[in-house]
């Protein structure tokens, strides 16, 4: 939205100076200083001023709309960025400590090494197939037994408590199963293998991609202090370009292209400051 709002700044200032020299080619033209091709190139301009400032309102409303649909709110106005532009150094300024710190701590290097490790763990596990097992049991129970008494002329039982304790070890040992352990080893070294070979993929995308960015914001900060250079530059050749022709050395042509030049580099640097 802000890169929108300085794309219609530049059109609505470069409309308006187009406007002015469609008048002065007009006056110029009426007092017999100034052809009727002058005129016409600046009127053509200004209709193409015209379209292009139509154009970015668009742009700009469709943003405006876009950005209150992200943040849920309406009518949010972002912060412009502060001027003058200072964009910060990078803390570290070193390319190999950032490069160091992305291999430690970047999720992407990060879920691979874990990838790498479950796999280990499982080389162990089947690792582990071959060898004998051992299990150990035990119960203990207590109850009462009720025993009938056998004694003439009577009809009784008596209860007796017991307990019954056990103990138990079983030990399996693998003999031969078709050599499914054996299969299952070589497979899971295998993927060891490639998730070894993901964690250096991992890595060294990662650094690539560490060091490209990295060089990318000093060539942004550097092109942020050309374009500031050129804005300025641009604005003391559009003063000399409108002197010239004032005393008839330049025509109407050499103006406008000077001012076309000047409110597109007004809030070029500044955008390219918001984007680095």
């Amino acid at each position: 939205m802000l890169a929108a709002q300085d794309t219609l700044t530049t059109a609505n200032s470069s409309l308006k100076a187009i406007a002015e020299q469609v008048a002065s080619a007009k006056r110029n033209f009426e007092v017999g200083t100034a052809t009727i091709t002058d005129t016409r190139e600046a009127q053509a301009r200004y209709d193409l001023a015209r379209a292009t400032k139509i154009q970015a309102e668009n742009d700009l409303q469709t943003k405006r709309i876009l950005l209150d649909q992200t943040v849920g709110r309406v009518n949010v106005i972002p912060h412009p960025l502060a001027v003058p532009v200072r964009v910060p150094p990078l803390v570290p300024s070193v390319l190999d400590e950032w490069v160091a710190r992305a291999d430690a701590e970047h999720p992407q290097i990060r879920r691979a090494r874990l990838a790498l490790e479950i796999a280990r763990l499982d080389t162990e596990k089947a690792r582990a197939g071959n060898l004998p097992t051992a299990s150990l049991g035990a119960s203990y129970g207590r109850g009462k037994s009720n025993t009938r008494l056998a004694v003439p002329f009577q009809d009784g039982a008596a209860t007796t408590p017991y307990t019954s304790s056990a103990v138990s070890v079983t030990i399996n040992v693998p003999l031969f199963a078709g050599f499914q352990v054996q299969n299952r080893i070589k497979e899971t070294l295998v993927l060891e293998d490639k998730s070894q070979d993901d964690v250096e993929s991992a890595r060294r995308a990662v650094a690539q991609a560490t060091r490209q960015l990295f060089y990318s914001f000093g060539s942004g900060a550097a092109q942020v202090a050309a374009l500031e250079a050129a804005e300025s530059s641009s604005q003391l050749a559009l003063d000399a370009t409108q002197l010239g022709y004032k005393v008839g050395v330049r025509v109407n042509i050499d103006v406008l292209n000077a001012q076309a030049s000047s409110t597109a580099l007004r809030p070029s640097s500044r955008s390219r400051a918001t984007a680095s």
